[in-house]
């Protein structure tokens, strides 16, 4: 009688490897599928993810911030200088950066490093007392752009961020992760109207200005007064209506190139920068 593990020809064992390959290539999607889902649930309670050194960094130094849990690697522990993990005041776990690959998606630049925190609370608009650069966004929602705005509005010394309390990205690892820390060192402040809150800066003595490709008058022409609100619009819309018909003033940026108009992000670094010149002139 032959044997049948020895009659087994080439093409069996080609197949074979075959089947396996194919049976483990299913099991790995089931597997990522079922991360993604705990990936796409997020934190529960209310709580934010945020990761990357300098977000990390920015949020142990704010005594606004409650943290509630940290996941970090021993490297990062080291490069954040946490000293005793156990001395700090919430779970900290240490873990290999596969487990926060689980959490953030592995495209997400974590850095070793992730906690999960409660939101910053908003403040009302009434608290803008000294305050003589304000920058509004106008329905702004891309949270790579928004932080990134978030990180100029830092560097120039911006005393509030303004935004809709819809259509407006909230508190998220990403948008933390573009503002590279900028997030816990500027006021934020929702509105439920923005036309309202327009018209409560101008009474306040802000001169509110919209940015407009096609505004009357340069951007740097166009400042008259020793509080300023710039206002900026949406990629590709703009500036609503409602907002263009609010603002003190509509001005444009002259571009001398073939393209007349920049990412909004880009915008408001370039805006800032002209607004914060004028205003250390007075």
């Amino acid at each position: 009688m032959s044997d049948d593990k020895n009659s087994k020809t080439p093409k069996d064992s080609h197949y074979a490897r075959l089947r396996r390959a194919h049976r483990d290539r299913t099991q790995q999607k089931q597997g990522d599928g079922k991360s993604d889902s705990r990936r796409s649930e997020g934190p529960r309670d209310g709580l934010v993810r945020l990761y990357g050194l300098h977000t990390v960094r920015a949020a142990l130094d704010n005594p606004q911030r409650r943290i509630k849990h940290m996941r970090v690697t021993r490297n990062a522990a080291a490069r954040l200088e946490l000293g005793e993990p156990s001395a700090l005041p919430f779970p900290v776990e240490i873990v290999e950066p596969r487990a926060i690959d689980g959490l953030t998606g592995p495209d997400a630049v974590h850095q070793g490093v992730l906690i999960e925190a409660e939101p910053l609370k908003p403040r009302p608009l009434g608290d803008l007392e000294g305050a003589g650069l304000v920058l509004v966004l106008d329905q702004v929602t891309d949270p790579h752009n928004v932080g990134a705005i978030m990180r100029s509005a830092v560097a120039f010394g911006v005393n509030a961020l303004v935004t809709t309390a819809r259509h407006s990205p909230s508190e998220s690892g990403v948008l933390a992760k573009a503002a590279s820390g900028a997030l816990e060192h500027i006021d934020h402040l929702t509105v439920r109207n923005l036309a309202e809150a327009l018209d409560e800066l101008s009474a306040a003595g802000f001169q509110t200005i919209g940015l407009d490709s096609d505004g009357p008058a340069q951007l740097e022409a166009t400042f008259a007064a020793d509080r300023i609100a710039l206002v900026l619009g949406a990629e590709g819309k703009g500036l609503r209506q409602k907002t263009r018909d609010t603002v003190t003033a509509l001005a444009r940026l002259d571009m001398p190139g073939a393209i007349r108009s920049l990412n909004v992000s880009n915008a408001a670094a370039v805006s800032l920068y002209a607004a914060r010149q004028y205003l250390g002139s007075r």
